[in-house]
């Protein structure tokens, strides 16, 4: 008879369990870059330069110029909970360094092929600690300049299960480029380098303000569309800058949150900022932010997370009430005429042809052309042209004539009464014997992505060259999820260049669409992007790029409608089917039979 254990619970060996704490502290390459990173700005550096090969798998490199270890404490450091950051439990309510926990580097070397070289001031040679899968160290006498370099050679190379779960080498380095982004953005006096492959990405020297840096990495226009943000109250300090609200935006980014200087997410603060803007963010938008926190270190947990990405607040009523009046504050004071917005054009009749909208112009002021009532049709028919044909004679062979829809219209032309337009916003129609109030963006939205996603199944979905190409100008982690997937967007009837290293020209786009805000356009795409590998249904992937081509394109509430144009979209969505939401989920109708409206009055 076998017999049982009477010990069923044992101590796991170090080798599994580092390998467990790297499964919490290294998720992914940008996870490696950031805990390096922190230590390196723990250490006082001034310059750090940061190189990767083939997004993190072969190669991620940090080198800098801090004060660097002497051979005993480069040992030290990789042993676990190794710090010279904490010296007792009381340290921990007052952390005001990045790096504290003492697991980052063995955790790191668990799972990889490691290497340490480093050199303090005051020694003659430096050390370099070496092991792959931080099993069995080597330490030897190396020169080496004055401050510490790690090498991280073949991540996961012991560690399969984990391999296989990396995204692309495009999408891995976009979340690099965004951890160091990060890093650079709240030290602007530290002087940052990324290299990829060989080719720098960016080298971001330092600056003497933090606008300076904003400018460095998100452009001067994002900068100009932005309000500045210094308010202090009990204790809490908060700058940076939130966006107008005539330039808030369709897709999150950026919103970015430091708090004493670290990157992290926290519902508390991100929730603040919506209710800030409350009826100045108009619906389906969303606000953009860089906010920076300074807030007594007793007061803020940074320990609730493994990679110290979530901090929890000891008053968080009080951050949110704060923070909230922070970001309204400008609001109140910046009034729409000091944007110098201008209202959008009426709906006059008299004839002119289509133009293309500037990408910095306001959602809300987007002109699609104006028409005679001949022609009003071609607002919502999809044109025919092919991109063969020049962009000088595109719009000739659009007329009331042409089929309208591409999807399966029903079997008989519906009734359509229009009865006017309610704030510019919603259709009040009669049609067949039903009155309906409907969503005049959301109903062209459902029109176009109908017509979108049947092109794209019968793979027949024709372009349209732009008469003057949109160059788009976009963050460094951003152009580099882009430029993977240009192949992909161009099936899909979007034909976009690389211009240069942060540049972007969007040259042609499905003639279905025609005029839309190409800027806020491409952001959605990019967030859309972002998923696509977590998505195995190539219909999933394809439905998320429609969805958001059709949304920019779809006519806006606030737009003025003219009757015919009234009736020409209604038609369409009723030919659709009368589908009852958009691609995104929002009601397109409220709907009442002539039953229940004679309920409501008394007649039945």
């Amino acid at each position: 008879m076998k017999t049982e254990s009477l010990h069923k619970i044992q101590i796991l060996p170090e080798s599994v369990s580092s390998r467990i704490a790297a499964g919490e502290v290294v998720e992914r390459p940008a996870a490696v870059i950031k805990e390096l990173v922190d230590n390196s700005l723990d250490a006082g550096s001034t310059l750090i330069t940061i190189t990767v090969e083939e997004g993190g798998r072969r190669l991620l490199q940090v080198t800098d110029n801090g004060e660097g270890m002497n051979s005993h404490d480069a040992e030290l450091a990789c042993q676990r909970f190794a710090t010279s950051k904490l010296q007792s439990e009381s340290d921990l309510h007052t952390i005001q360094t990045f790096g504290f926990r003492g697991e980052a580097l063995p955790s790191i070397a668990s799972v990889s092929k490691f290497r340490l070289l480093t050199q303090a001031a005051d020694n003659e040679v430096g050390t370099e600690m070496y092991a792959e899968g931080g099993v069995t160290w080597s330490k030897q006498e190396k020169p080496s300049p004055l401050g510490t370099q790690i090498e991280i050679k073949d991540l996961f190379f012991n560690t399969p299960g984990r391999l296989k779960f990396l995204k692309t080498v495009g999408t891995e380095f976009s979340k690099i480029c965004l951890c160091v982004q990060q890093a650079a953005l709240v030290h602007h006096d530290v002087h940052v380098r990324l290299i990829h492959n060989g080719h720098t990405v960016f080298d971001f020297p330092e600056t003497p303000t933090t606008m300076d840096r904003i400018r460095q990495i998100y452009g001067t226009k994002l900068l100009d569309r932005m309000l500045p943000i210094n308010y202090e109250q009990s204790g809490l300090h908060i700058t940076g800058f939130s966006a107008s609200p005539y330039h808030t935006r369709s897709s999150r980014s950026p919103q970015e949150i430091f708090v004493n200087r670290r990157a992290v997410k926290n519902t508390t603060i991100t929730h603040a900022a919506y209710e800030a803007y409350g009826s100045f963010l108009p619906k389906g938008q969303h606000p953009v932010f860089i906010l920076f926190i300074d807030i007594p270190p007793s007061t803020v947990d940074v320990n609730v997370h493994p990679t110290k990405r979530e901090v929890r607040f000891s008053h968080a009523d009080v951050v949110h009430a704060i923070v909230k009046t922070a970001i309204r504050q400008p609001l109140k004071d910046q009034t729409l005429t000091n944007l110098g917005v201008q209202p959008a054009e009426p709906y006059t009749g008299s004839e002119s042809t289509p133009h293309h909208a500037s990408p910095s112009s306001s959602y809300r002021n987007i002109e699609y052309g104006n028409t005679t009532n001949e022609t009003v049709g071609s607002l919502f028919m999809p044109p025919t042209t092919h991109s063969s044909r020049s962009p000088e004679t595109a719009h000739e062979h659009t007329t009331a004539h042409e089929p309208r829809a591409l999807y399966a219209q029903t079997d008989h032309e519906p009734h359509v009464v229009s009865l006017g337009q309610v704030n510019q916003t919603f259709l009040v129609v009669q049609i067949d014997d039903q009155l309906q109030i409907i969503d005049q963006h959301t109903a062209h939205e459902r029109v176009l992505f109908e017509r979108l996603w049947d092109a794209w199944h019968k793979r027949a979905i024709d372009t349209q060259p732009l008469l003057i190409p949109e160059p788009i100008e976009l963050p460094s982690h951003q152009c580099e999820l882009l430029a993977e997937f240009l192949p992909e967007l161009a099936k899909l009837g979007l034909e976009i260049d690389r211009f240069g290293d942060r540049s972007f020209v969007i040259r042609a786009v499905p003639s279905i669409v025609g005029v839309m805000p190409y800027s806020a356009f491409l952001h959605d795409v990019l967030e859309d992007l972002a998923e696509w590998k977590s998505h195995d249904s190539i219909d999933v992937k394809v439905r998320a790029v429609l969805a958001s081509m059709a949304c920019q394109s779809a006519v806006q509430a606030g737009r003025l409608m003219s009757e015919p144009e009234i009736t020409v979209l209604v038609k369409d969505w009723a030919q659709a089917g009368q589908p009852m939401t958009c691609p995104h989920g929002r009601r397109v109708s409220l709907r009442f039979s002539t039953e229940e409206l004679d309920k409501i009055f008394g007649r039945a």
